[in-house]
Order: structure tokens, then C-alpha cells, then sequence
């Protein structure tokens, strides 16, 4: 009799213990499947966000090349490409100030002429570029410079040249922001003295081709969405 008492409560224990084990395997289960399921959801945002990431940088890219394309529209008569400094710049323009000065009237009228024709093209293709893609924009940098003679006041003379650039053009009706019917233009006036590194050579007192300003016309994206 009490061997079979006996019997009885091992079986009884063993059913409780192997119950239990189930118990605790099965939960075991359903914490394992709910963790892998947050991963696998976690791993899925993260490819989905680096698809989107990966798409916006393509957009990004292709809205960057469609607007430095634009600029390939820009009269070839006046402007050239300079493949080292990645900009255009004028072309055959002989532009050299007396020493000293910043009179926009130190350069002869042909070539003043000429100047004016080019801020003429450099509108005309800003306006064919804001038609053609409404979110380019462009950074028109007109950079004054100086002879390299060891004057103190370089930087003020160059700064000045560039302004009598921008100052003609706009005597001459050539604007490049709503006057000129352009939203995506920002002029910028500067002076780099002898600073620039885009400089005539031998980069002496005595080169006054560097008694000039440099024309930049520089790309950018706007706002991507």
C-alpha cells in the first residue's frame, strides 16, 4: 500500500513538474517569436529608410546635374568653362582698370559693350533655367582684384572694381533678381585683393591683368522635396 502511495505521488510530482516545463517552454516560445517579429519589423523600417534615403540621394543627384547642365546654356561667345576651378568665366574679355582706380570708365567703351552683352547672356540663361527647373539656383559672383604692387588698400580696390561691374550693369537695365524677372539669382560683390588663387601669371606689380574682376556663376540646388 504505501508503495503504490508512493508510486502514486511520484507520478503525480512528475506530471506538475513536466506541466510546469511545458508551461515554461511554451512561454519561452512566444517571447522568442514576439522578439524575432520585433526585429524583423525593426530590420524592415530600416531597409525601408535606407530605401528612401538611397532615392532622395538619387533625386538630390539628379536634380544637381540637371541644373549645372543649365549652365552649359551660357553664351560660349562670352564665357568659358575652366575645368580646373570647376566655373565659367569670361571669355576674351580684356578687362584691366589704371592702377589705383575702380571708374568702370577706365575700360574702353567696345569692351564695356561687350560686358554689358555678357550680363545680358548671364540673365537670359538664368530665366531659360528657372523656366526649365523652378528650383535651381545660382550664386553670380563678381570678384574684384588687384595687381600684386603691395598696396594697403588692395581689398577696398577690389571691392570697388566689382562693384562698378554690377553698378554698369544695372545702368544698363541688366538686373539679376525681380527686375530683371530672376527669383533664383543671388548676386554676391566681393573683393579678393591678391588673394584669389584665380590669377594671371607672372602674379607681379607689373601684370596688370590682374587689375580686373572675375565673373563666377555657380549652381546650386535649392529646396528637394
Amino acid at each position: 500500500m504505501k508503495k503504490n502511495k508512493k508510486e502514486s505521488f511520484f507520478w503525480t510530482s512528475y506530471s506538475d513538474l513536466m506541466t510546469s516545463m511545458f508551461f515554461v517552454m511554451l512561454v519561452l516560445f512566444v517571447v522568442t517569436v514576439a522578439l524575432l517579429h520585433k526585429e524583423m519589423v525593426k530590420i524592415g523600417d530600416e531597409r525601408e529608410a535606407m530605401r528612401i534615403e538611397r532615392d532622395f540621394t538619387q533625386s538630390q543627384l539628379d536634380k544637381i546635374r540637371e541644373i549645372q547642365e543649365a549652365t552649359q546654356t551660357i553664351d560660349t561667345n562670352y564665357f568659358k568653362f575652366d575645368e580646373n576651378y570647376k566655373r565659367h568665366t569670361l571669355r576674351n574679355i580684356t578687362v584691366s582698370f589704371k592702377t589705383g582706380s575702380s571708374d568702370i570708365n577706365d575700360i574702353p567703351e567696345n569692351v564695356r559693350n561687350t560686358l554689358a552683352k555678357a550680363g545680358e547672356s548671364i540673365r537670359k540663361s538664368m530665366l531659360k533655367a528657372q523656366k526649365e527647373n523652378p528650383e535651381a539656383k545660382f550664386l553670380l559672383i563678381v570678384e574684384g582684384q588687384s595687381s600684386n604692387d603691395g598696396y594697403v588698400r588692395n581689398y577696398e580696390l577690389s571691392y570697388s572694381r566689382a562693384l562698378s561691374l554690377v553698378k554698369f550693369w544695372s545702368s544698363r537695365g541688366i538686373y539679376f533678381d525681380k527686375k530683371g524677372g530672376i527669383y533664383n539669382c543671388e548676386v554676391i560683390i566681393s573683393g579678393s585683393g591678391t588673394a584669389s588663387k584665380f590669377r594671371e601669371l607672372p602674379d607681379n606689380s607689373d601684370n596688370e591683368k590682374n587689375q580686373r574682376f572675375v565673373i563666377h556663376i555657380i549652381p546650386k540646388p535649392g529646396e528637394i522635396k
